[in-house]
């Protein structure tokens, strides 16, 4: 059976003529010779076609971590282009950390063109805001900081019964966005934490009050991104919202990026609380029939030290990490989180009022 090459599909293959007679170089192959470049394809078998037989480039398959980061950096880019005051939502947590990363490499060899905010509940671990700070000093970042305890102080939030801060940081988050204007903030939010972000869009509208509204929802095909708003509204975006926790370590392992200590394995003082290991702090305090004791313990994920429980874990490097979380069957979220058990409903409550 004949096969007939139309001359387009000999200009593909670089075997077609110019005016002059010459032979049309295709890209990758250098005309007259009779080498392909290192790197492309070689005896192809028989019908693979006439461009893959004589040493068209196949396209290159990334891996899964390669297309992750490179539709976050897309995202990132995107919104920057849309918006004209973005900032990035940066505690110090693993998440936060990724993201930024992945802003640096998006501007890469430039700055990042935006800047971070950080609202502070006053109960945040230590290490983790000497990590954020030496970052922000490292990067030459603006850092926006939304205070809990101001808003305490002036009597406009009072403290919870439980002790706990995370769910009090929904109105100084507002306060700061309002404040500085931004229109868009980047959170490093990903579906499988909870169901609650499982359903929310990678960009999300929130309204005049911040509100998001889950049944009023824009449709994202083709990795087409609807940043339309109106003066007051703003929008969240989660480049990292299709990653799961493995994917993360598994890149931090990959891209050698720096953490807060604990994140590994260390030894602390602790005490059981709901089935969860509280460290023992100024803020996170024993009843008298709680028992503290030391344990070698790491942090799935960072919040309060009054509502964050660590977990059991000898898990001292990152690849020890990479191997436990990927025996796990339970989110770090629903492993550790205690401000996410108030109620089944706990996180879809806090978004709507305008919490990430």
């Amino acid at each position: 059976m004949s096969i007939r090459t139309t001359n387009e599909e000999l200009q593909l293959a670089g075997l077609a003529h110019g005016s002059a007679g010459t032979p049309i170089a295709a890209p990758g192959v250098a005309s007259g010779l009779s080498e392909p470049r290192a790197g492309l394809i070689e005896d192809q078998p028989r019908g693979a076609g006439a461009g893959a037989a004589i040493g068209i480039a196949a396209p290159a398959r990334l891996s899964s971590l390669d297309t992750l980061e490179s539709e976050a950096i897309h995202i990132i880019r995107e919104v920057v282009a849309e918006f004209e005051r973005p900032a990035l939502l940066f505690s110090g947590g693993k998440d936060s950390v990724v993201m930024l990363h992945l802003a640096t490499k998006a501007f890469w060899p430039g700055k990042v063109p935006f800047p971070v905010l950080h609202v502070d509940t006053g109960h945040n671990f230590p290490e983790v805001i000497e990590f954020r700070d030496r970052t922000v000093e490292r990067l030459g970042l603006r850092l926006v900081v939304g205070s809990v305890q101001e808003f305490i102080d002036s009597g406009e939030l009072a403290e919870r019964a439980d002790g706990t801060r995370n769910p009090l940081q929904t109105v100084p988050l507002l306060d700061a966005i309002s404040s500085n204007r931004f229109d868009a903030v980047f959170g490093g939010g990903r579906r499988d934490e909870d169901k609650a972000r499982a359903k929310e869009r990678i960009l999300s509208l929130r309204d005049e009050f911040g509100q998001w509204d889950p049944r009023n929802q824009r449709p994202e095909l083709w990795n087409l991104y609807n940043g339309r708003h109106t003066v007051g509204q703003h929008v969240r975006a989660f480049p990292i919202s299709n990653w799961t926790e493995l994917d993360v370590w598994r890149y931090i392992e990959r891209e050698n990026i720096d953490l807060p200590g604990l994140y590994y394995a260390h030894e602390r003082e602790v005490f059981a609380r709901d089935g969860m290991w509280r460290a023992v702090g100024d803020v996170s305090q024993p009843r008298p029939d709680e028992q503290v004791i030391t344990k070698t313990v790491r942090y799935r994920t960072v919040g309060d030290m009054s509502c964050t429980g660590a977990v059991e874990s000898d898990a001292a490097t990152v690849r020890d990490v990479v191997i436990e979380v990927a025996a796990s069957t339970i989110t770090e979220r629903g492993a550790t989180r205690a401000d996410d058990r108030i109620s089944e409903a706990a996180m879809e409550d806090r978004k709507k009022d305008g919490y990430f």
